[in-house]
């Protein structure tokens, strides 16, 4: 169909001269429905682009600091930091649509949502995700280059992370319609472009290890690229997990007989960082890993992950986005090419959740990805299935989630007034993002007041 367009739609001119004529309202409603697949990736793909237009043209003069209003502070305006071939994710930094409840709600009605929150929205949207914090085991009083504690930086960065739990997809399982996605969490912002790049250095690292042969030898495989979508690099740390039955006869699972390398210290503070900043249950802290380095192409088959590992489980994603598909009946078309009913794409320093029927009902698989990428799958091993050498790691015990105090407010407000008023400071001030598609409040602690405004209730 999309190749039949130019046949018999109307000129742009004319179309044009139509849409200037209708309401805001009217041209929901002509959006609403009836438009073909590639009609949709089109006309979301350039409403996403205005949104992150708009968010580039806004400057201070535009905002208005008010008790509902997000707090000013400094933000890194630098361009990519791990590769100045690759632009960041503008997933992370732009509203992400809303999907509806209903099992025919579709791909226009997530356009329009889009469509609806960028003409609707007056609040201006802007990205935090380069403000600087370490990947600290947990807050500190000492003050920081900017004012601000080290306790505050993180209550700041902690607020900025987007949380989206509302994907729905039903497909008939048993005879009933479920919703196939239920437990499936996507956490944005987690880790901003300054420590993405530590994390990648650190893997990096680790991989010039293995093929010299210092990691433990079932720690490192580098598998000969055999046809595509063959041979990425995995690096597993806690446990040995075999994917399939290996030349000893073990079946695919936890070998516990097997050692490999434990976890690296970075990765124990990224852990901790999900625990604190509410993005993993602190009843479900990892103590295993398994890295993939991917190269232009390759990707992961459709499966469900080995119940050797309790639930949740998460993948962090760096270097370049992809899709990660979802749904009971996943097809391979060709080697390394699959289809789905549910495509997510994954922004960079995301981390995406597995629980529940997103965990064991849906299959999931990554396709051929379309330049080199990294991903860390963090996941707790079931107690019954440990490796008889593994004992509990003391700096992965007692991890506490954030519960920050009002009183912080008034505080970094404070400074943040200051900081405006320093004529000699060219640095650019960002405001929090309002993000139509994710919230902060859903089961987590009370973040400071909130305008009624500001709160949205979820179906």
């Amino acid at each position: 169909m999309a190749g039949d367009f130019d046949r018999w739609s109307p000129k742009s001119r004319d179309l044009m001269d139509m849409l200037k004529n209708l309401s805001h309202e009217e041209i929901l409603e002509v959006l609403s429905e009836g438009l073909c697949p590639h009609c949709e990736d089109v006309i979301e793909a350039r409403v996403n682009n205005l949104n992150q237009r708009r968010l580039d043209e806004m400057s201070l003069s535009n905002l208005d600091v008010t008790e509902s209003s997000a707090e000013f502070l400094h933000g890194d305006s630098s361009a990519d930091v791990i590769s100045p071939k690759r632009k960041l994710n503008t997933y992370a930094h732009t509203p992400s649509p809303r999907v509806g409840e209903s099992t025919n709600s579709g791909r226009a009605k997530r356009f329009v949502t889009v469509l609806s929150t960028s003409v609707n929205s007056k609040q201006p949207v802007f990205n935090h995700s380069n403000f600087k914090i370490k990947l600290n085991d947990g807050p500190s009083r000492s003050v920081v280059g900017n004012g601000l504690s080290e306790e505050q930086n993180e209550l700041v960065r902690f607020r900025q992370v987007g949380r989206r739990k509302d994907f729905v997809h039903y497909e008939k399982v048993n005879g009933k319609e479920i919703n196939v996605l239920k437990g499936l969490e996507l956490h944005t912002q987690v880790f901003n472009p300054d420590e993405q790049r530590e994390i990648v250095e650190c893997v990096y690292t680790l991989q010039r290890m293995g093929q010299k042969r210092q990691l433990r030898a079932r720690t490192y495989s580098e598998p000969r690229k055999w046809m595509k979508g063959k041979g990425r690099v995995t690096i597993q740390f806690g446990c040995c997990y075999n994917y399939a039955v290996d030349k000893d006869g073990n079946p695919p699972g936890i070998i516990r007989d097997e050692e490999v390398d434990p976890l690296p210290p970075l990765f124990k503070k990224m852990i901790r960082r999900m625990v604190r900043w509410h993005v993993l249950p602190p009843s479900c802290v990892p103590d295993s890993c398994i890295v993939n380095i991917y190269d232009e192409g390759d990707c992961i088959p459709p499966h469900i992950d080995h119940h050797d590992f309790v639930r949740p489980f998460c993948t962090v994603s760096f270097l370049a986005e992809c899709n990660i598909l979802f749904g009971t009946s996943l097809k391979i078309i060709n080697p390394g090419e699959f289809s789905g009913p549910f495509s997510l794409p994954l922004p960079l320093g995301s981390v995406l959740i597995l629980n529940g029927n997103g965990a064991d009902v849906a299959k999931h698989c990554v396709p051929s990805v379309p330049a080199k990428r990294m991903s860390i799958t963090f996941r707790k091993m079931d107690v019954r299935k440990l490796p008889y050498s593994c004992s509990p790691d003391p700096e992965l015990s007692g991890i506490k989630p954030l519960v920050p105090p009002s009183s912080d407010n008034s505080g970094i407000r404070h400074h943040l007034k200051d900081c405006r008023n320093d004529n000699h400071d060219k640095s650019e001030y960002l405001a929090k993002s309002e993000n139509k598609g994710f919230s902060n409040e859903d089961e987590f602690p009370p973040l400071g007041k909130l305008s009624s405004s500001n709160r949205r209730s979820h179906r």
